[in-house]
């Protein structure tokens, strides 16, 4: 079996794994690699709904079952999580059809879910649908764009030596600027103690 016939085989599942615990990246490069003729484009966007849905459903249940356990409480002591506490009570409904496509809330949102008193048959049934709705997005993005991806790359071949050079200067500055941000974040913290979201019963 050749590199691939490989990537034919398990690329579906690897797009779930990543979808699961990735998010959009991995969503986009299924659809990227449906436009390539790797597999066909309906496998990338089930591939990736299942994983979303998967990943949601195992976060739901350490939440629900699991309140009192270290990843849990640490993931209560986060200040999205009282956000996202806060949404589930006002709008339950339209949060777990928003969440994934909401910056920070991927991961903790579930976790609040499961410690809410949103019965477990109504997040899958909503979680099913939003996790479609998701995958539709950004497979599709992907799928579009991976022509452009391509074309660009091509376009910019004849530069490769440039761009090597020039690399390093961008990614000093992001370096920068990431440290820069742990920097305040941590200043932050340290000024104001993070909140400890109440216990939903």
């Amino acid at each position: 079996m050749d590199i691939g016939q490989l990537v034919t085989a398990i690329g579906p599942w690897a797009i779930a794994l990543g979808a699961g615990f990735e998010g959009e990246t991995a969503a986009v490069a299924g659809g990227v690699m449906a436009n390539h003729g790797l597999f066909p484009a309906w496998a990338a966007f089930l591939a990736t709904a299942f994983g979303a849905f998967f990943a949601d459903q195992l976060f739901f249940q350490i939440g629900r079952r699991f309140r009192d356990r270290p990843f849990v409480v640490h993931a209560r002591q986060k200040p999205v999580f009282a956000r996202a506490v806060g949404f589930i009570e006002r709008w339950p409904t339209g949060f777990i059809f928003a969440y994934r496509f909401l910056y920070g809330f991927r991961v903790v949102s579930p976790i609040a879910i499961g410690l809410s008193h949103i019965p477990l048959r109504r997040f899958a049934a909503l979680n099913g649908l939003a996790c479609l709705l998701w995958s539709a997005v950004f497979t599709t993005l992907g799928y579009l764009f991976g022509p452009a991806v391509d074309r660009a790359l091509k376009a910019m071949a004849p530069y490769k030596t440039e761009i090597l050079i020039a690399l390093p200067v961008p990614g000093t500055c992001l370096l920068i600027w990431w440290l820069w941000r742990k920097h305040r974040q941590r200043r932050r913290e340290r000024l104001n103690p993070p909140f400890h979201a109440p216990e939903i019963q």
